[in-house]
C-alpha cells in the first residue's frame, strides 16, 4: 500500500497548496465568494460537475448499482437532469442577477421581505449537506489507513476547512478542477472498465444476475419519482449550486457550461451503476451495498491505480463538502448575521468583508466537523436537508422567476407552511418516508398561490427593478475596490 499512500498524501498536499495559491487571488468579496464572476466554460463545467457529484453520487451510486443493477443509476441521473434543467432554463437569468445568495434573489423579486426566513432554511440545508459529505471521510480513510471514525472525519474535514478558509471560491474552484480530472480518470477511465473485465464482461454479468438487474425501471416508479422531486428540483434552487452559477463570466457560459456538466453527470450515473452491478457478480454477499465501492477497489485494482481511484472517491467527497461549506458560510454571514446585526445596530461601518467571510467559513467548518462526529446516519441527514429545501423553498423561488403575480406575503407563507408541513410529516411518517416532500410541496404551492392572490400585487417599482436586473441592465453595485490585475 506504500505507493497508494504516496498518491493520496501527494493529492492532499496539493489541495492545501492550491488553497494557499487561491488566497493570493481572493482580495475582494466578489473574488472570495464567487471567484470574481469570471470563470470560462472549461473551468465552469469542471467545477460544476465536481460539486454535484459527491460521495453520495460515487460511493452511494455504486451501492445502488450493487443493490438494484442498472436502475441504480436513477439517483445520480436525476441530479444530472436537474443540472441540465437549471442550465437550459434558468442559469442565464440567475447569472445576470449578480447576487451572492438565493435569499438576495428573493429580496430583489419580492421587495426585501423574504430574506431571513429563507436564509435560515437554506442555511439548514447547506449545513446538513456539508455534514453528510464530511461523514463520508470516515469510510474512505478507514479503507486507506484503518483510522478511527472520529480521527478520519477530523482529518478530512480539516483539510477542506483549511483550503476553503484560505482562498474561498478561488481555492475551491482550483481544487475542484483537479478533483474533476481525478474523478474522471479514476472512476470513468480506470475503475469502470477494470470492474467490467473482472466480472467477465457484460455477457457474464447478464448470465449470473437476475434479469431485473438490467431493467431500467427496476428500482421502482415511486422511487424514481421521489428522486426527481428531491434531487432534480433540489438542483434548481440549492445555494451550493447557485453560488457556482454566480461564478460564470457570462450567461452564455452558465448555460452551455452547465449543459456540458449535466451531460457528464448522466454518464457518471451509468458508470456507477455498472460498477455496482459488476461488484454484485464478484461479491454477491456483501454485508452492506455501500461497501461495494471500497471492496472492489481494495481487492481488484493494482497498486497505484488503487490509490488513484481512492483519491477519486476522496475528490468526490471533498468537492461537495467544500462547495456546501462555502455556501453555508455565505448564507450564515450575508443572509442571517448581517441582517440581524443591521437590525440591531443599524448600517454597518466599513469593514473587511473578505476577513468576515473567511471567519464564517472557519466557524461553520468547525460546526460541520463537530456535527459530523455526533451523527451516524448519512441518509437521514441528507433526506432532512433536501426535504426542507424542496418543501420550503422550491415554490417561492420558481414562482418568483415564473409568475409575476407572486407576492412577498405569498412567498413567506409558502416557506412557512411548506417547512412546517415537511417537519411535521417527517415526525409522523418517518424521515425516510416519501410523504413529507410530496405533501410539503403541495402545501407550499397552495399557500403561495392563495396568499399571493389574496394580497396586493408586488410594487411595480420593485418588479421593474427586478426585470432590469434579470435583463442584465442593472450591474452589481461595487461595495469594495476592484483589485489590481495580478
Amino acid at each position: 500500500m506504500a505507493v497508494d499512500y504516496t498518491v493520496i498524501v501527494l493529492y492532499l498536499a496539493g489541495m492545501l497548496a492550491m488553497g494557499w495559491w487561491g488566497m493570493r487571488r481572493a482580495r475582494s468579496k466578489s473574488e472570495f465568494l464567487v471567484a470574481g464572476r469570471r470563470l470560462g466554460p472549461a473551468m465552469y463545467s469542471g467545477t460544476m460537475a465536481a460539486i454535484v457529484l459527491g460521495g453520495a453520487s460515487t460511493i452511494g451510486g455504486v451501492g445502488l448499482g450493487y443493490r438494484y443493477g442498472l436502475s441504480g443509476a436513477w439517483m445520480v441521473f436525476t441530479i444530472g437532469l436537474g443540472l441540465l434543467a437549471l442550465s437550459v432554463f434558468f442559469s442565464a437569468r440567475i447569472a445576470r442577477l449578480k447576487v451572492y445568495t438565493v435569499s438576495e434573489m428573493l429580496d430583489l423579486r419580492y421587495g426585501g421581505r423574504a430574506g431571513v426566513i429563507s436564509g435560515v432554511v437554506m442555511w439548514a440545508y447547506t449545513l446538513m449537506l456539508a455534514v453528510t459529505s464530511t461523514i463520508a471521510y470516515a469510510t474512505i480513510f478507514d479503507v486507506l489507513f484503518d483510522l478511527n471514525r472520529t480521527v478520519a472525519i477530523v482529518l478530512g474535514g480539516s483539510i477542506v476547512v483549511a483550503y476553503s478558509t484560505l482562498g474561498g471560491m478561488w481555492s475551491i474552484t482550483l481544487t475542484d478542477m483537479v478533483q474533476f480530472v481525478v474523478k474522471t480518470v479514476g472512476v470513468l477511465l480506470l475503475l469502470l472498465p477494470i470492474a467490467v473485465v473482472k466480472a467477465g464482461g457484460f455477457a457474464e454479468m447478464k448470465a449470473k444476475l437476475p434479469t431485473e438487474y438490467f431493467d431500467p425501471l427496476g428500482i421502482g416508479g415511486e422511487t424514481i419519482f421521489t428522486y426527481v422531486l428531491i434531487y432534480t428540483f433540489g438542483m434548481l434552487i440549492g445555494q451550493d449550486i447557485w453560488q457556482r452559477v454566480f461564478t460564470a463570466r457570462s450567461d452564455r457560459t452558465a448555460r452551455w457550461g452547465g449543459t456540458v456538466a449535466g451531460t457528464y453527470c448522466l454518464a457518471y450515473a451509468l458508470a456507477g451503476a455498472v460498477i455496482g452491478t459488476a461488484a454484485k457478480v464478484l461479491y454477491p454477499k456483501l454485508g452492506s451495498a455501500d461497501d461495494a465501492f471500497a471492496t472492489i477497489v481494495k481487492d481488484e485494482l493494482p497498486v497505484g491505480v488503487r490509490g488513484l481511484v481512492l483519491a477519486a472517491a476522496l475528490a468526490a467527497v471533498m468537492s461537495t463538502s467544500s462547495g456546501a461549506l462555502i455556501a453555508c458560510a455565505t448564507v450564515a454571514n450575508n443572509d442571517i448575521w448581517s441582517r440581524i446585526r443591521g437590525a440591531v445596530r443599524g448600517p454597518a461601518e466599513d469593514h473587511d468583508e473578505v476577513r468576515g467571510n473567511r471567519a464564517f467559513i472557519l466557524v461553520m467548518g468547525l460546526a460541520v466537523i463537530a456535527t459530523a462526529i455526533a451523527l451516524n446516519n448519512v441518509v437521514e441527514a441528507l433526506t432532512v436537508a433536501y426535504n426542507l429545501l424542496v418543501g420550503g423553498l422550491l415554490v417561492p423561488i420558481l414562482g418568483g422567476l415564473l409568475w409575476k403575480r407572486g407576492t412577498a406575503q405569498g412567498a413567506l407563507a409558502s416557506v412557512a407552511v411548506g417547512g412546517v408541513a415537511v417537519i411535521a410529516l417527517m415526525a409522523w411518517k418517518g424521515i425516510l418516508a416519501n410523504e413529507p416532500v410530496y405533501y410539503g410541496l403541495l402545501a407550499s404551492l397552495a399557500a403561495y398561490a392563495a396568499v399571493s392572490l389574496a394580497t396586493p400585487a408586488t410594487d411595480p417599482a420593485v418588479l421593474a427593478a427586478w426585470r432590469e436586473r434579470l435583463a442584465g441592465r442593472d450591474p452589481e453595485p461595487l461595495s469594495e475596490p476592484v483589485p489590481a490585475p495580478q
